[in-house]
């Protein structure tokens, strides 16, 4: 006779030192796979209890006072239904027999294992709450109930967590963390970032004992060579687009050349500093060029920014591993983001300044004023990266980085507080990148009406 704890991990059921693969699709195949299976280990190897615990639960307290428990015991959810997560079970033929009998005609409102068993315990919700406390005497000398309830210490549900932003129980007492929130599970890298108590499955994983090599920790040997590489390839990438930009025309020598002048110098930029006219297009170009640049630009412009913005997302959400440390997979996360967005948008700003490159070349007219002269200085406009490109891209990269941070700065741990301010941040910032996404373009067109008669240097900034 022994007793064990079966925690689902995955699609395999781990069983007194053995594994028992299941996979579960419906109640038909459960019943198929338990039929098979699970029902000839449990009652033909003497186990007389079972603790259940789902994939999504992390034991953070001894729980061997679970054993203790009747035949069957579950928590109550809802102050009306019984929750599957964590359950208490002593192996029966006969009940098992009744149950594959009925479980084709019980209603299950889940469609699956926790709906069947609300049906077929009905009235577990009046069932007496389990005592451990009870001496062995006392529990002996009663009859053995058919279904006990488990006190929230055993199951606590992390949804009921951040409604009250606090365990409705004593924290210090808690034995089992239950992550019910739907798709936010701990293993995700970026539920740390929402839920609170995802820090405590981080670090439970984070003192894991090595049990296969390179698992120390919680790290899976299989994806660190994939995580060097996605760290490494939009590195190279940018320095590719940098090289194709700008070393083709002037060396690495030149560039520091020009950055060791300008430190000496006190820091001083040069004619494309920030200014009241940099930064507004409108105000910078004569009438002429401003007349020729198409009404509908800026519309457009806002919306291929935006577009740019969540396929860069969606790449990244789709290359990340799941399963990296939390500041891992934002990094990545950041990373990808942010050269998927420069590599698009950038790459949009450049045809449309090989639009307004045609334009002028097609209308045959004059220059109305060159943005790589300066007549009123008299000398040539270096043609480095333009400083107020410079400050809408970091402008954007900076509440890009502050949206999701902010809360986490300020210490607000409540879930709803945490959506509202990142909700507030991301009106900030998608009102900037509307308003730097249409004077981007605008600058871009109105540059290729000033170089139709000129190869123009290649720049140092993909954007500019």
């Amino acid at each position: 006779m022994c007793e064990c704890v079966i925690h689902l991990i995955g699609e395999a059921f781990f069983l007194c030192g053995c594994y028992i693969t299941i996979v579960i699709y419906s109640l038909e195949y459960l019943v198929d796979a338990v039929a098979q299976s699970f029902y000839i280990v449990l009652i033909y190897s003497g186990i007389i209890a079972v603790v259940y615990l789902d994939a999504d639960t992390i034991v953070v307290k001894n729980i061997d006072d679970l054993f203790k428990c009747g035949k069957f015991c579950a928590n109550l959810k809802h102050s009306e239904r019984l929750n599957s997560g964590v359950m208490v079970v002593e192996p029966s033929a006969e009940l098992f027999n009744d149950m594959v009998s009925k479980v084709t005609t019980l209603y299950s409102y889940t469609g699956g294992d926790q709906g069947f068993l609300n049906t077929y315990y009905a009235g577990f919700e009046s069932a007496r709450v389990f005592n451990p406390e009870i001496s062995a005497e006392v529990v002996n000398s009663k009859p053995v109930p058919e279904m006990e309830r488990l006190s929230t210490l055993y199951n606590a549900d992390v949804g009921l967590y951040m409604l009250a932003n606090k365990w409705m129980v004593d924290e210090k007492e808690l034995r089992v963390i239950h992550y019910t929130l739907g798709p936010l599970k701990p293993w995700d890298w970026w539920t740390s970032w929402l839920l609170k108590p995802v820090d405590v499955w981080q670090n439970i994983r984070e003192q894991l004992d090595e049990t296969l090599p390179g698992t120390g920790g919680g790290r899976n040997p299989h994806d660190e060579f994939l995580v060097i590489f996605l760290f490494l390839l939009p590195l190279f990438t940018l320095l590719f687009c940098y090289y194709r930009s700008s070393l083709q025309t002037r060396s690495i020598c030149d560039h520091a050349r020009q950055i060791y002048y300008k430190f000496r110098s006190g820091g001083a930029l040069s004619y494309s500093a920030v200014t009241s006219s940099s930064i507004n297009s409108s105000q910078q170009l004569s009438n002429g060029a401003h007349a020729k640049v198409p009404v509908f630009l800026g519309g457009v412009s806002i919306f291929f920014c935006f577009l740019a913005v969540l396929v860069a997302l969606a790449v990244s959400g789709s290359v990340v591993p799941r399963q990296v440390k939390p500041w891992t997979g934002l990094l990545l996360m950041y990373e990808w983001t942010f050269t998927g967005f420069f590599l698009l948008f950038g790459g949009y700003l450049h045809l449309i300044y090989r639009w307004g490159k045609m334009v002028a070349s097609q209308g045959g007219s004059s220059r109305p004023g060159s943005l790589d002269y300066d007549s009123e200085k008299g000398h040539q406009r270096q043609v480095s990266c333009d400083a107020a490109t410079w400050y809408y891209g970091l402008g954007m990269a900076f509440l890009a980085i502050a949206t999701p941070s902010v809360p986490c700065i300020l210490g607000i741990t409540a879930l709803f507080s945490r959506l509202g301010l990142m909700v507030a941040g991301g009106l900030i910032f998608a009102s900037f990148m509307t308003y730097a996404s249409e004077h981007l373009a605008i600058r871009s067109f109105v540059r290729g009406l000033e170089d139709r008669d000129t190869s123009r240097t290649r720049n140092s900034c993909f954007l500019c």
